[in-house]
């Protein structure tokens, strides 16, 4: 196989033929033939004239034979030169930009339910799994509860400002008094309510270090240590993943299966979605290029998002088959993407 085959190398008439491959496939999903091109291709050549460039293709590592076919498909690095070099991507349709506007627009519910309608519109109008990951909005602290277990245990139960409510069951000290989980309760309503997370552990840990906290060293440590922890999970990416029934209309049931297993490793996903994001623009990835979906020999096509102030606060993407119609869902993506900083401006 060639690596870094450019347009370029190609003369007019293996790019017509290697471009009428590409759009026929892409269309169809079936191996294309020296014998079809010649009927309906527009360059009036033979059957065999056609297999001949067909097989200089095939050399340069463009083109594979299935071996069910004696047609021809593009292969991964075909698809690249194609994408990079040849594809022509229109403007979306009025009816994709209206589906995509109507739920962008639709009042109601939190960011993550817009995220969440946004993504599934997309991921229909795809016929793909559709992802975003975005920025987790940081909880401002309403009122914490704490309830001894038993021996080394407590239940904290956080209430946000938003009315949202996370348990999570604590290791404290053995033989911590119950006082001591009340004394801490009642500081942090006292104390810390109103503030996000983050600004209520660097109250604490000022307070502590100015012997102002008014909680023994324990206590203190104990409360720290409960808020920061809750503090790190709320920072993390809110990742929505829509669609993915979309992924059995792959006559492939064995790569749909595998799909299926690669949406659910999360975090190798948010890692992936994060490269989009580092890259400031559109990124495609197609089969191996990424180590997620090398297995399932799936194509993603992502683009960053921005908040108000310009920066880049999330991705949204689909994941489908390499046969996906890029010049049809590229554009797509991105206008989503545009709409979605419009959202956030």
């Amino acid at each position: 196989m060639h690596e870094g085959i450019s347009v370029l190398q190609l003369n007019e008439r293996a790019r017509t033929i290697f471009r009428d491959i590409v759009d026929s496939y892409l269309t169809t999903g079936v191996p294309v033939g020296s014998r079809t091109l010649s009927r309906t291709g527009g360059l009036q050549l033979s059957a065999a004239s056609i297999r001949n460039v067909m097989q200089d293709l095939e050399e340069l590592g463009l083109l594979e034979a299935p071996h069910t076919s004696a047609g021809r498909v593009p292969t991964e690095q075909g698809l690249r030169l194609f994408v990079d070099g040849m594809m022509q991507a229109a403007e979306p349709s009025a009816a994709d930009i209206a589906a995509i506007e109507a739920e962008a627009a639709r009042s109601g519910g939190s960011l993550e339910d817009v995220l969440g309608r946004t993504t599934s519109v997309l991921s229909g109008l795809a016929q793909c799994a559709a992802v975003v990951a975005s920025p987790k909005t940081e909880t401002v602290l309403r009122q914490l509860n704490l309830v001894p277990l038993g021996t080394g245990r407590a239940l904290a139960v956080l209430v946000g400002a938003d009315g949202s409510i996370e348990n999570r069951v604590m290791a404290v000290p053995e033989g911590l008094p119950s006082q001591a989980l009340e004394q801490a309760q009642n500081y942090v309503n006292g104390r810390l309510s109103g503030l996000t997370l983050a600004d209520a552990v660097a109250r604490l840990r000022h307070e502590i270090a100015g012997d102002r906290a008014e909680l023994d060293r324990l206590t203190a440590n104990l409360v720290e240590q409960g808020l920061a922890s809750w503090s790190s999970d709320s920072s993390g990416p809110v990742l929505i993943v829509r669609g993915q029934a979309h992924v059995l209309n792959d006559v492939d049931l064995d790569r749909a299966r595998a799909l299926l297993e690669e949406l659910e490793q999360k975090g190798e996903l948010a890692r992936l979605l994060d490269e989009a994001r580092t890259a400031d623009a559109l990124r495609i990835f197609i089969g191996a290029e990424t180590r997620l979906f090398a297995l399932s020999g799936s194509s993603v096509i992502a683009a960053p998002y921005r908040g108000a102030d310009g920066k880049v606060i999330g991705v949204v993407g689909v994941i489908g088959p390499t046969r996906l119609n890029y010049a049809r869902v590229v554009p797509m993506v991105d206008f989503t993407a545009n709409r979605l900083s419009r959202l956030m401006a």
